[in-house]
């Protein structure tokens, strides 16, 4: 097959996100183990994660007190350290072999602006707030290849959740590997349903170009020649 473009999800694929659920904790005045241990047990439950702020503070508006930790300079944050150490040379390496790189996912717009400021040296970065519409919609994915150089079959979409990145991802035409890190990568790690859906099951991002070189050959000899 052709892999012509590889666009990474962004929590928990690119981005460390303990430091932003440790901040709502404080936010909320619960210790951080105890949120952490409800958030797992909201995921078990299949429940999505913003219940867990339910189970602190019933009716909590995310949006709204996003706002507010804004107003009281207090606002989501994360930096360079909160990367991933496989990032940059991971992107560095995918950029070498000539592919076209994104990063879109579930984000805020001021996310998307952490993220270009970061300087990740990739050709997009998008989010669900620049786009309005969020993952799974498929209206996303549409998005997302409208805004790639080449056809969804040749698109590799990596990120961390079954139910946000790879099952859609893969119904919208594209290839998808999935990444067993952060709370929701490694809790479905097991599940027989992503063996069907996932062309690339990764540890880390070390093993992404070697894999994109498995699927496409091509990209193995430009990366010799570079």
């Amino acid at each position: 097959m052709n892999i012509n473009a590889v666009v990474f999800d962004v929590g928990e694929t690119l981005v460390d996100e303990s430091r932003e659920y440790g901040t709502w904790a404080d936010w909320l005045g619960v210790p951080r183990h105890t949120f952490s241990a409800a958030f797992g047990m909201v995921l078990a439950q299949g429940l999505d994660y913003r219940e867990t702020f339910q189970r602190f503070r019933p009716g909590f508006d995310l949006d709204a007190e996003r706002a507010a930790r804004t107003a009281a300079g207090a606002p989501e944050w994360f930096g360079e350290d909160d990367l991933y150490e496989d990032v940059r040379p991971c992107l560095k390496t995918l950029a070498g072999m000539g592919l076209w790189i994104g990063v879109a996912g579930n984000q805020t717009v001021n996310a998307g602006s952490i993220l270009r400021g970061l300087e990740l040296g990739v050709d997009l970065v998008a989010t669900s707030d620049d786009w309005g519409v969020s993952k799974p919609e498929p209206d996303f994915f549409a998005r997302l290849v409208d805004a790639c150089p080449c056809p969804a079959d040749e698109i590799l979409y990596v990120g961390d959740r079954l139910d946000n990145d790879v099952r859609p991802a893969h119904h919208a035409g594209l290839r998808t590997a999935h990444i067993k890190r952060g709370p929701w990568g490694t809790m479905v790690a097991a599940d027989t349903e992503l063996r069907e859906v996932a062309d690339v099951l990764l540890a880390s991002l070390d093993e992404l170009p070697g894999e994109v070189a498995r699927l496409d050959p091509r990209r193995a000899l430009r990366s010799e020649q570079a």
